[in-house]
């Protein structure tokens, strides 16, 4: 197992990025959680030049929904469908295997649609609401943390699927996968306190925290784990999390 195929496999399960084709096997597929942060720098790295470059030009809620936009298309909304079915899981089942059957189900329902609108206009005005600078080194702190954020919701519960889309990184990145996933995060936070400042820095880091406990408190009190819907919601709101953060120390 090369890691360069570990790391093309994370990006390919992450992104919509072409990399070619990457040697495969579930081992490699598995050992790919232990660069979900750097994959979430390199996503926040394109919505924040995509800001930049529209604010060149553009108000700055334009140049937020640019980039927002811009982000849903390189990672094919892949969390954001995920949010999505969670909501409606959650909103709409009564009991652990209904809230799991809808989850499974592919169309989106009223509670879903709901939670994707208000996630999405909060993520654009929010962005819209800072400097250029400070709302692209947010983005760049806010992927790379919410990435982390989905791995130490694997490390810390069990998954309930016997097959889906949070199977393949089931086994959890282990101690070297953790650390290096912490040390990502830690760079994107670093950069979003020279940029924005130390107080901005603490207080994403402390949104990140309150939208990583709040979605798991959620679901786990519902289903007793976790399903690859419920991670795709735990990464939109530790990423909301911390852009709220930053904002509200400018």
């Amino acid at each position: 197992m090369r890691e360069w195929d570990v790391i093309r496999l994370a990006v390919q399960f992450l992104t919509r990025v072409p990399v070619g084709r990457p040697a495969w096997s579930e081992a490699a597929q598995a050992a790919t959680i232990r660069w979900f942060a750097c994959v979430g720098l390199l996503i926040g790295g394109v919505g924040a030049g995509v800001l930049w470059l529209a604010s060149l030009v553009l108000p700055p809620l334009v140049s937020a929904a640019a980039s927002t936009g811009a982000v849903l298309l390189l990672t094919g909304a892949f969390h954001e469908d995920g949010l999505a079915d969670a909501a409606d899981g959650l909103g709409g089942g009564s009991t652990r295997q209904r809230t799991l059957e809808i989850m499974r189900d592919s169309r989106i329902g009223t509670y879903g649609a709901v939670a994707l609108v208000l996630v999405l206009l909060t993520k654009v005005l929010t962005l819209g609401s800072m400097t250029a600078g400070a709302a692209a080194v947010a983005l760049v702190a806010g992927h790379t943390m919410s990435r982390a954020s989905v791995v130490l919701a694997v490390e810390t519960s069990r998954y309930l699927r016997d097959h889906g889309t949070g199977k393949p990184v089931a086994q959890g990145a282990g101690g070297l996968g953790v650390t290096l996933n912490l040390a990502c995060a830690a760079a994107g936070l670093v950069v979003l306190g020279a940029v924005a400042g130390w107080d901005a820095a603490l207080v994403g880091s402390a949104g990140a925290t309150v939208g990583h406990l709040g979605m798991r408190c959620l679901y786990e009190r519902r289903l007793g784990g976790y399903t690859g819907d419920c991670l795709g919601a735990v990464q939109q709101c530790s990423e909301l999390g911390v852009l709220l953060g930053v904002l509200a120390c400018l």
